[in-house]
């Protein structure tokens, strides 16, 4: 479960004397902080991976476990969940530098000392904060859940009964109604041109006649019964 005003930690450890260390350091470090967490408990890296839907903030990763290592998983993890704060618990070095493979935050020795475990989940409680001025969404793409950023979505098309998020990186196709993300984004700097469209406004170049012309290049129809309003709301975004 995950809770919004809270940072939700999960600690992936098939050691239970190690993962009741970790929640005590945490617990230590919330009694001398303003923060709150939400900790989850998984004995495996499988167990990690199964369910994961982009739930957790801050991810305490075991790297050597019996079923899944935690590499593999923080592999597998990253492919749906860029953003995910991953810390190696490890017994030895030589695990813990291939964790910038998968653009972890750092790693912690075992036995964690109580002084470099705080110091490094400090540093992660900061990131969590700030990328949570950020607005996400979780959208199904084949048989994964992804999170996007909504200031890497260009814009949103529909297409029959699916719809494509154009993003930095690349397109994702997902099942509509275009409708279901129009109640999801346009409260988040995003308008609707056309019925099939829906425009990211920070990626808006110029509009002319009866088209908007994007930061990349793309040229979008905007309909006459939908421009009055689409002007409105470039307006007050660029204000």
């Amino acid at each position: 479960m995950y809770f919004i005003n809270m940072i939700n930690v999960c600690i992936v450890e098939d050691d239970l004397e190690q993962a009741n260390l970790l929640k005590d350091y945490i617990s230590k470090y919330e009694s001398t902080s303003k923060e709150q967490f939400n900790i989850s408990y998984l004995p495996d890296g499988i167990d990690l991976v199964d369910d994961y839907n982009g739930q957790f903030d801050i991810i305490l990763l075991d790297i050597q476990m019996k079923h899944l290592d935690g590499m593999a998983a923080a592999e597998k993890i990253r492919k749906i969940d860029p953003d995910v704060i991953i810390i190696f618990i490890t017994s030895t070095v030589q695990y813990a530098v291939q964790g910038y493979a998968v653009d972890a935050l750092g790693y912690v020795l075992k036995p964690v000392p109580f002084t470099q475990f705080t110091q490094l989940f400090d540093k992660a409680t900061t990131r969590v904060k700030s990328k949570r001025q950020h607005v996400y969404i979780k959208v199904s793409v084949d048989d994964k859940q992804l999170k996007l950023d909504c200031d890497t979505v260009h814009y949103v098309e529909s297409s029959r009964n699916n719809v494509i998020l154009h993003c930095d990186d690349e397109d994702y196709v997902t099942a509509g109604p275009l409708k279901k993300f129009e109640e999801m984004l346009m409260t988040h700097g995003f308008s609707k041109c056309h019925n099939a469209y829906i425009i990211n406004l920070s990626f808006v170049e110029a509009v002319q006649k009866e088209e908007v012309i994007l930061t990349s290049g793309e040229v979008l129809p905007i309909s006459r019964a939908r421009k009055k309003e689409f002007m409105a709301a470039l307006t007050e975004d660029i204000l």
